[in-house]
């Protein structure tokens, strides 16, 4: 082959002739779309999308889903839509690249939703034989107009028809768009914005969309019952992720690089249970566990070393679970592993008394610390002279937090780090309120080469994380089907393992 004859970089060499095209569009069965049936979760999202109307009289609201995102070339990103999108069109893992969410106000008030987004292309055309990135015979079928107007209740329109749908009447000027889920239609906005002469300076613009966003995020962040069961259902799916992880540790250590088939055995149940991972997950063995972040998931899986595995399912309506286990790889726990572990489960008991309505966000964090404190206090860790009292001063201390140093808890939902553009005062400072699903996960983390902890802790590396849903009089641990303390993980592994041995071939 010659340098002419192969194929230049963005060409894909299909046939352009005019007969190509006429054949290409021939010779198809007619389609028979059966009804799409309505959702679930429609009327949940229609209360979502009701309440957020009260929210913002008279305003015209753009929610983007956001858009394909390129990986490599010509490959993208599996497509994500954006969570304010998907909470409020009800739309999850199925959602169309390019989608956007309207709600119109209505002219006696209330607001009309309106879903645009890219429906099939007739099989005559360009797109459905020769796009890549659309086109249904690369990407396979979308959903025609009906079809989710039928699946969601609420009107759909093509995407073309978007622009001068922001542009018509009065409410031009009223515009408000969530702007990271797409800085392109963000754009549009802009434009039309200023072509309708909005009073509004390019700040007070930019404060109204920001306000839009908070709001989005704060909606979530107190549950209801249908999303309370969707959590649940992560939540066994992860259950049973981290099992075939158990029964599959011994051929981490056998096989190498065992933090990866550590990673790729959860992944496997993770798309076969759910949509995905939630989150890159932290499969960290032996001195890995002291980064916090470890995702490169590289390293050996050693007996008699500790892994920690901080994972969760995502399910098709996006929310996910988020779970962290520290487990003896051998199955047992070595004297000064047990130690360490006992002390984080202490620590994570005091945060859990903690979730219960009327006490503030960051008391969680305050009761785990606590312990922490006190127990490296106990240890001898502290420098001389610093009591517990004194490193959790909030202004003036903080010695413990060398090995304890991220917060114990945040929101979960459709995010694994929910609701995160709330304020301070409504996040940290806010009051904890029945419904509200909130991690507990508290750590002790001595790193191999910090010579400020005993050398008999040094590379050791503990956190344990757990789903917890504020109940009416205190909170229900949704994770505790998976064992913490640590003689009933023992106990635990050793069941799985057998359990894993009866089915394994004779």
């Amino acid at each position: 082959m010659t340098s002419e004859d192969q194929p230049k970089a963005g060409h894909r060499g299909t046939p352009t002739s005019t007969a190509f095209r006429e054949f290409m569009a021939s010779g198809w069965a007619a389609g028979e779309r059966s009804p799409t049936p309505r959702a679930e979760v429609a009327d949940h999202a229609a209360r979502r999308r009701a309440a957020l109307s009260l929210r913002f009289p008279g305003e015209r609201l753009v929610i983007p889903g956001g858009g394909l995102k390129v990986r490599s070339n010509d490959t993208d990103y599996t497509f994500r839509p954006h969570t304010a999108f998907a909470h409020l069109s009800g739309l999850g893992a199925h959602a169309e690249p390019d989608s956007v969410l309207v709600l119109h106000p209505g002219p006696e008030g209330g607001h009309h939703a309106v879903l645009y987004f890219r429906p099939p292309a007739p099989r005559d055309s360009e797109e459905f034989s020769t796009d890549s990135r659309y086109g249904e015979f690369w990407v396979g079928a979308r959903p025609a107009v009906a079809d989710v107007e039928s699946q969601l209740g609420l009107t759909a329109r093509p995407i073309d028809s978007l622009a001068d749908d922001l542009a018509k009447d009065d409410a031009a000027v009223r515009l408000r768009v969530v702007r990271s889920a797409d800085p392109l239609l963000a754009g549009l906005v802009d434009t039309t914005r200023a072509q309708a002469g909005t009073p509004l300076s390019a700040e007070q613009q930019e404060e109204a969309d920001e306000e839009l966003a908070r709001h989005l995020s704060g909606m979530r962040i107190v549950k209801d019952d249908w999303e309370v069961g969707e959590m649940r259902k992560a939540i066994a799916a992860t259950h049973q992720g981290f099992e075939a992880i158990i029964a599959t540790l011994p051929e981490a250590v056998r096989k190498g690089r065992g933090e990866r088939w550590v990673e790729g055995m959860f992944g496997l149940h993770a798309r076969h249970r759910g949509n995905g991972v939630g989150y890159e997950s932290i499969c960290a063995s032996g001195d890995h566990a002291n980064t916090i972040h470890w995702t490169r998931n590289s390293g050996e899986v050693r007996d008699g070393d500790l892994i920690l595995i901080d994972a969760g399912i995502e399910v098709d309506s996006l929310f996910t679970a988020d779970i962290t286990r520290t487990l003896p790889v051998n199955g047992r726990f070595t004297d000064v592993q047990r130690r360490i572990y006992d002390t984080v489960h202490e620590a994570q008991q005091a945060g859990m008394a903690a979730v219960r309505p009327g006490n503030r966000f960051s008391d969680v964090h305050a009761a785990a610390n606590e312990v922490i404190a006190r127990r490296l206090h106990e240890w001898g860790l502290l420098p001389d002279g610093v009591t517990p009292e004194r490193t959790l001063d909030p202004e003036h201390g903080g010695w413990h937090r060398r090995w304890m140093v991220h917060g114990t808890s945040h929101h979960l939902g459709m995010d694994v780090h929910d609701c995160q553009l709330l304020l301070r005062e409504d996040y940290m400072d806010g009051e904890l309120q029945p419904g509200m699903v909130l991690t507990v996960e508290p750590g002790l983390y001595f790193k191999a080469d910090d010579l400020l902890a005993p050398e008999e802790f040094r590379g050791i590396g503990v956190r344990i994380e757990d789903d917890v849903l504020v109940t009416g009089d205190g909170c229900e641990n949704l994770s505790a089907a998976m064992p913490s303390a640590s003689r009933e993980v023992e106990e635990w592994m050793a069941r799985v393992s057998d359990a894993a041995g009866d089915r394994s071939p004779r």
